[in-house]
């Protein structure tokens, strides 16, 4: 199986302050025991992922440092990473996505649906996703 992790996701995942941290890491941890389980991301998660860090004052990081951090995280051997290239344009966003605030996460979810993936997320609003469990 392979799951795309959004943006939240990712960024709970590598940073170990984050509230939801714990809840994915274990998620993580349980699925790491399939070999034949990856994570992915893409250019939208990944830049998420630095845009988030280098954003959030609390969480203290430039963007040469969140890079680094994502750049460490997919090379650790707790799980594979693959990388999804996104070659979608608008003519892909799914009819559920109905107000702005959802634009990404329907991409993701199609782009995740057609590379053979699915959406992994702590958000339980998006259609046909798979909701890391507490």
């Amino acid at each position: 199986m392979r799951y795309l992790l959004d943006v939240n996701a990712l960024v709970a995942l590598g940073f170990y302050q984050h509230e939801f941290h714990e809840r994915v890491s274990a998620w993580v941890r349980k699925i790491s025991a399939d070999a034949a389980t990856e994570l992915a991301t893409c250019s939208i998660t990944e830049l998420g992922f630095v845009r988030v860090l280098a954003q959030a004052l609390p969480y203290g990081f430039n963007v040469p440092q969140a890079r680094q951090l994502l750049l460490k995280l997919k090379s650790a051997r707790i799980v594979r990473f693959a990388f999804i290239t996104d070659d979608h344009d608008i003519s892909h966003l799914p009819a559920w996505v109905k107000a702005g605030r959802q634009t990404t996460d329907g991409h993701l979810a199609h782009l995740a649906t057609s590379k053979g993936a699915i959406l992994a997320t702590l958000d339980q609003k998006i259609p046909r996703s798979f909701l890391i469990p507490r």
